[in-house]
């Protein structure tokens, strides 16, 4: 090889090396910028709707609000509400998960990410439209949560007209219920001996039962939890339920005269109340972070805020699946036998979802990317 030549082929290699050297250097320069920015250079994947079990139908419904430039309320509202109207697996809306004393009652939590505004309803007899009424609350009042007969007589103030929520199918269940020795309830350290009899009860502590998970299954799971956001970036997540089959519902019964109630209250009415409509529990949304949902076992679930802390984990830079695995995983340390999924979404759009109890766990979703509502599943740890 001559002088030249060689000169020349030095030439293109030294070219050739600091092209790649520069190239090299903006990669580096790319990855250590998307790693301290606070999207990580992502590209947002909305508007989107995701909701807990395959609930398409309620999907599909929030989805083509998001499409009509309805906002992430609208949305979530009008999902919800084609579950309480088509009574998604028994455990949504009316006719179903009828508590000790037969009677069916609704809770529902609508959260609004941009404001932190927020309003919910527990163990509201009487009304269909749960989530409505919730929204409500949220609207038009300066409170959060409305339970019991408050619940249904802020609702007929409000225009929605009272009616029997239970069905044939409901009785019959708890007919069965009661034919079966009240099992399984929801009683422990009384007597009589709350696995083999059914009540009244007396406290009895010398019983000392071990902490238990209730039983939980892919028709008692309680819950239809939506999240959603619109074309404005905004975020919001609600929930919507019947319950816990055979739930306490906490009637005691009081001398008015003793008391000096007025005649309208006979009843002093402490009630059960899962998680769903608790914020923090059921759901929470912020827009800057991001949402989470969660369902099952409401009564272990509640006690941990699954919600809350599935979205604080994502602030601290965890993708939404480890965000949801962290909190199941976290429950399971207390209750390895408990049932439960919790959904994740950051401010992007992007999901992931964690279990425990199940074989798999399902849930619906619509966004850009799928461009269609889809079902997919998670195996459950």
């Amino acid at each position: 090889m001559s002088i030249k030549n060689c000169f020349s082929f030095c030439y293109v290699l030294k070219v050739l090396i600091g092209i790649i050297l520069s190239i090299a250097s903006i990669a580096t320069i790319r990855i250590v910028y998307c790693y301290n920015t606070k999207n990580n250079c992502l590209n947002y994947n909305t508007p989107m709707v995701i909701n807990t079990w395959a609930f398409t139908d309620a999907t599909t419904k929030s989805w083509e609000v998001l499409n009509m430039t309805g906002s992430a309320i609208d949305a979530v509202v009008a999902g919800c509400t084609v579950c309480e109207q088509e009574q998604c697996d028994g455990t949504v809306g009316y006719g179903g998960s009828p508590d000790e004393n037969g009677e069916t009652s609704l809770d529902a939590l609508i959260i609004d990410g941009a404001t932190m505004n927020m309003g919910a309803v527990g163990h509201m007899k009487r009304i269909k439209s749960a989530s409505k009424v919730a929204r409500l609350v949220m609207e038009n009042t300066k409170h959060t949560l409305l339970v019991g007969d408050e619940a249904t007589e802020f609702a007929i103030q409000m225009g929605f007209k009272e009616t029997n929520l239970s069905t044939i199918d409901s009785m019959n269940l708890w007919k069965q219920w009661k034919t079966n020795n009240c099992q399984p309830n929801f009683w422990t350290n009384v007597s009589p001996d709350p696995k083999k009899y059914c009540g009244p009860y007396k406290s009895n502590l010398l019983r000392q039962s071990k902490l238990e998970s209730n039983h939980v299954d892919i028709k008692n799971h309680d819950t239809i939890g939506i999240i959603a956001i619109d074309h404005d970036g905004n975020i919001a997540a609600g929930t919507s339920t019947n319950g816990a089959k055979f739930k306490i519902p906490g009637f005691i019964p009081v001398n008015r005269s003793k008391y000096k109630l007025s005649k309208t209250l006979s009843w002093a009415m402490p009630k059960r109340v899962g998680d769903s409509p608790i914020p923090g529990s059921g759901a929470y949304a912020m827009n800057k972070l991001g949402a989470a949902v969660a369902t099952g076992d409401g009564d272990i679930l509640m006690r941990f805020l699954p919600s809350f802390h599935a979205v604080q984990a994502m602030k601290h830079g965890h993708p939404p699946k480890n965000a949801a695995q962290l909190v199941i995983d976290q429950i399971a340390k207390f209750y390895p036998d408990f049932s439960g999924a919790v959904i994740a979404v950051n401010n992007y759009g992007y999901y992931g979802a964690a279990c425990h109890g199940f074989d798999k766990f399902p849930y619906s979703i619509a966004n850009p990317e799928q461009n269609k509502v889809s079902i997919l599943y998670t195996t459950c740890s």
